[in-house]
């Protein structure tokens, strides 16, 4: 039994968190042998950010996680950064003995000698036993770049086309790809980035991974994610931009001008996500998790024992809209297993001052609406509702604006950036909006129109704070339909 103290205030009830101490990025995703794991990046002596370790988790089905033992600890070499894992299925690096087994592929952090200047070098480490221990590769690190600082954050896949290990990481302003025949030496190929998409910060935490487009097996493009640090002119803090295109197995065309900025979330709290490596052909799925947390405040923020939670587990696909093909995320559907009692309504016409929901109360939640705005001006659902707190989660009919309001969601005085307004354009769908929303004990996660808008927010209200309000502005708003669940705690058996 895992020991974690599911009561403490704000701590989530289904998103993964830490037992204790400080956690950020998600690192070495990759499913082996009827699991998932899941490392992190951790500090465990402290819930503020430290000296790095990889923290690790596995899970069955994504939803209920068994904390293991800190699987990678820092030595001469530096710290445990963030990194990769892959499945090294026909024993390539010699690990193995002819069979296969995990291989991590991390970044050490330390100084050069004689200097403040940051050192970063790319590093291995093996698994022979289902990632419960392992051994650090005795020719540490593999790949070294003296010229640049910030080098960081390796992503490594198999690419089938070319028969070879490919390796993109982040250098500062851009991308760099490398290629290896047996995960141990690599060769530069080319870089991506520079002059292209934002550079509101550092590029940090890179993926890459090719999708069919509308399902069509035979119209597959690739998607790059990048995140982007907190850089301090931005109000918006910690993001994470796509981008589209092709990749041949060295080099990456971007699609899209290189003006173009697409953004993966348009709330404050999802960075530095990346997605599970070796997902069987057959479940065929590209399942993405971030840290729900931003630079500008992560430190701050008001828990107690622990500090920071991941995203819900989402699942990204490609599809053809007006403005070009775009990334749409849905949360998996193994989430529907902790659905518990269940409230609907059906063909309702909403008028201002009118809450149809006041019955219904809770602080875990999943939220299942879509309207069609008729005279209305503004509509949506407050949650996390009381006398002095609510989030509000809105649609501006005119201006065709989604948006979250957390000025009063709760504590929010611990950083001048944490209470905010924001959002994105989103048109309508066939004259209504769809709204898919998550309610934790912090956090709210919103999947507009089938997850082609995404918004994630942490919130921070009081435990007592459980009320919902449907409301509208100005005119009425037809309720197509609403689905309310309650959502259990995947603590059940604590």
């Amino acid at each position: 039994m895992n020991i974690i103290n599911v009561k403490e205030k704000f701590r989530p009830q289904f998103h993964f968190s830490p037992k204790s101490n400080w956690m950020n990025d998600p690192n070495g995703m990759v499913y082996f042998d009827g699991e998932y794991h899941l490392f992190y990046q951790y500090h465990p002596f402290g819930t503020t950010w430290g000296p790095m370790h990889w923290g690790h988790a596995v899970s069955k089905d994504l939803i209920y996680w068994d904390h293991l033992p800190i699987a990678l600890t820092p030595d001469e070499h530096g710290a445990i950064f963030s990194g990769s894992a892959v499945v090294d299925w026909n024993d390539s690096t010699g690990f193995f003995n002819g069979g296969s087994g995990l291989v991590a592929i991390f970044t050490h952090a330390d100084q050069y000698p004689g200097s403040n200047r940051p050192r970063q070098r790319q590093s291995l480490a093996y698994s022979t036993d289902q990632g419960r221990t392992w051994n650090k590769y005795e020719g540490n690190p593999v790949l070294v770049e003296e010229s640049i600082t910030d080098f960081r954050d390796p992503k490594v896949f198999w690419h089938e086309e070319t028969k070879i290990w490919i390796m993109i990481l982040s250098a500062g302003n851009h991308v760099r790809f490398y290629t290896s025949h047996n995960l141990k030496t690599w060769n530069f190929t080319s870089e991506f980035g520079t002059e292209v998409g934002s550079h509101a910060g550092v590029w940090e935490c890179p993926d890459l991974f090719k999708l069919p487009v509308d399902g069509n097996n035979h119209n597959n493009k690739w998607v790059m994610v990048v995140s982007i640090g907190d850089e301090s002119t931005y109000a918006e803090g910690s993001r994470t931009q796509y981008f589209i295109g092709d990749f041949d197995g060295s080099t990456f065309a971007n699609e899209n001008s290189d003006e173009t900025v697409l953004w993966l979330d348009h709330g404050r709290d999802n960075y530095a996500g990346v997605t599970w490596s070796d997902i069987p052909t057959e479940d065929g799925r590209r399942i993405f998790i971030g840290w729900m947390s931003n630079w500008k405040y992560a430190n701050e923020t008001p828990t107690l024992a622990w500090r920071s939670a991941m995203t819900l587990p989402r699942e990204l696909t490609l599809k053809k809209t007006f403005d070009g093909v775009r990334l749409f995320q849905t949360p998996v559907a193994e989430l529907e297993k902790i659905r518990q009692e269940k409230y609907t309504w059906n063909n309702l016409m909403l008028l201002p001052n009118e809450n149809i929901v006041s019955d219904v109360s809770g602080n875990q939640l999943e939220i299942i609406a879509e309207f069609e705005p008729h005279s209305s001006t503004e509509f949506g659902i407050k949650i996390r509702k009381s006398d002095s707190e609510e989030t509000i989660i809105g649609y501006n009919a005119v201006e065709n604006f989604l948006f979250v309001n957390r000025v009063n969601s709760g504590v929010t005085d611990f950083n001048e950036y944490f209470p905010c307004k924001h959002g994105a354009l989103l048109s309508a769908k066939n004259k209504g909006v769809k709204l898919q929303i998550f309610v934790d004990s912090s956090s709210v996660e919103i999947f507009a129109n089938e997850g082609e808008l995404v918004i994630t927010d942490q919130i921070f209200p009081d435990p007592a704070s459980k009320g919902i309000e449907l409301y509208t502005k100005d005119g009425e708003v037809e309720l197509i339909s609403l689905d309310i669940f309650q959502v259990d705690s995947i603590y059940k058996s604590l």
